[in-house]
């Protein structure tokens, strides 16, 4: 699979692009852990979006161990974190991530959103149609369409181990 490395000033240009976009005025922002982090707080800075919680969802993998694993596309998310409904309902809420790959993440969360009696936008940098799952479903917002694997400058290792210490 083809990689882009994506810069932050890649990054700045993605938002500046997305914000025009933005037709109506959202009352509260999820940003998907952990990709959707970053994105989120450029985004809700520039929104002035003040309302901001985040979901933590996972699928569980024991699925991938069965011999059909097209199965394993199949098992119900696990919300490990999300906001409780009244903080929701009765809001237009940007749901944001940085990629729609297969869309399952992204596609939970704004059915979650939906099912709080919130109304759901769902808003990425990158969208992939090749491996979404979900037919001509699509983002309501993203900056660009990628058949790559996308690696934006907050996925770049780091941590203390990476830190070159001055006179060793």
């Amino acid at each position: 699979m083809r990689q882009e490395l994506i810069t932050w000033s890649d990054v700045d240009k993605i938002i500046d692009h997305l914000v025009p976009q933005f037709d109506i005025e959202f009352n509260a922002m999820v940003v998907i852990t952990r990709g959707g982090i970053i994105p989120g707080g450029l985004l809700a800075e520039a929104l002035n979006i003040t309302a901001i919680f985040t979901a933590s969802v996972d699928f569980p993998a024991e699925m991938e161990t069965e011999k059909n694993m097209s199965s394993r596309f199949m098992v119900w998310p696990k919300f490990i974190q999300f906001p409780d409904n009244n903080q929701l309902s009765g809001k237009a809420v940007l749901v944001v991530d940085d990629v729609w790959g297969s869309g399952r993440t992204i596609t939970a969360v704004k059915n979650r959103v939906a099912s709080a009696n919130g109304m759901p936008y769902t808003c990425v940098l990158h969208f992939n149609p090749y491996r979404s799952l979900f037919g001509t479903l699509r983002p309501n917002y993203f900056a660009a369409i990628t058949d790559a694997h996308i690696v934006y400058p907050w996925e770049i290792d780091r941590g203390t181990n990476k830190i070159i210490l001055q006179n060793q």
